[in-house]
């Protein structure tokens, strides 16, 4: 977990996108990822991974997208 004072926006429209259509993640895990994420203030890729929604592989493929976007 990442510990910040600084709040974690909700991921944006085209990151969720990203995820469901290239990547083939149900839309209830996405929904899973988002709600725990703002729950524990930290990044949605970080916690899809920690609870097992994606693999490692596709964590490094997500975070991959996001540097380039």
């Amino acid at each position: 977990m990442i510990n910040t004072n600084k709040p974690i926006y909700p991921p944006s429209e085209e990151l969720c996108s990203f995820i469901i259509d290239s990547l083939g993640i149900s839309q209830s895990a996405l929904d899973l990822g988002i709600k725990r994420s703002c729950l524990e203030n930290s990044p949605l890729p970080i916690v899809m991974w920690s609870y097992g929604l994606v693999t490692l592989y596709q964590l490094n493929i997500i975070l991959s997208w996001q540097q380039d976007h």
